[in-house]
C-alpha cells in the first residue's frame, strides 16, 4: 500500500526547512536598503509557521501518527516524548519570535540582537526536530503500521494541502498570504 502521509510529511518538512534556511539567510543579511519588505516577508513567514506547521501538521503527528507508532513500536517512546515536548513549546516559540521581530521593526536596531539570539537556536531546534521525525519515527511507522493505520493517516494528512510544497494551490483563506510570501521572499521559497 502506498503511504501518502509519509510523502506529505516529508514534503512539508522539506518546504519548512527551505523556508527556515531562507529566513536565516535574510536575517544574516538584515534589512539592508528595503527594511519594509524585509520585515513584511519575515512576518509573513513566521505567520505561515504558526498557521500551518503549528495548527495542521503538528496536531496530526501528536494525535494520530505518534500514538499509532508508539503502540506498535514502543522502543521509540523516548524520541516521541522529546518530539511531543517540542510540539508543546513550538507554538509559543514562533509567537515569541514574531514579537521579537516586531520589536526590532518598530523599536529599531537595538532590538535586533534579541531577535537574532532567539532565531538561530529556534531554527536549529526545528531542523533537528524534523530530522528526528524522519530518522526515527517515520521508519518505525513504515515498518510497524498496517494498511488500516495508513488509510486513517493518509486521509488526515491529505487535508493539509500545504501550498509551499508546490503540490497544492492555496485555499481562498490563505491565498493572499502565500502570494505575498512567494512574490517577495528570496529563492528557494519565493521569486523576490
Amino acid at each position: 500500500m502506498k503511504k501518502r502521509s509519509l510523502q506529505i510529511i516529508r514534503d512539508e518538512h522539506a518546504s519548512l526547512a527551505a523556508m527556515l534556511r531562507s529566513m536565516s539567510q535574510m536575517v544574516e543579511r538584515g534589512p539592508a536598503e528595503d527594511a519594509r519588505q524585509f520585515f513584511e516577508v519575515m512576518r509573513a513567514m513566521l505567520f505561515y509557521i504558526d498557521e500551518f506547521p503549528e495548527q495542521l501538521h503538528h496536531p496530526k503527528e501528536s494525535n494520530l501518527l505518534f500514538p499509532k507508532v508508539v503502540k506498535k513500536a514502543p522502543e521509540i517512546m523516548g524520541a516521541v516524548d522529546r518530539l511531543e515536548r517540542d510540539h508543546m513549546h513550538s507554538e509559543r516559540a514562533v509567537r515569541d519570535l514574531l514579537h521579537l521581530l516586531l520589536a526590532w521593526e518598530l523599536l529599531g536596531t537595538t532590538r535586533r540582537a534579541a531577535f537574532m539570539d532567539a532565531f538561530g537556536p529556534y531554527v536549529e531546534s526545528y531542523l533537528e526536530h524534523m530530522r528526528m521525525e524522519e530518522l526515527v519515527v517515520l521508519p518505525a511507522a513504515e515498518s510497524a503500521l498496517n494498511d488500516e493505520d495508513w488509510i486513517a493517516l493518509d486521509l488526515a494528512f491529505d487535508q493539509n494541502a500545504d501550498p509551499l510544497t508546490g503540490k497544492h494551490a492555496p485555499s481562498a483563506v490563505y491565498e493572499k498570504l502565500f502570494t505575498r510570501i512567494v512574490s517577495i521572499a528570496p529563492a528557494p521559497i519565493g521569486l523576490g
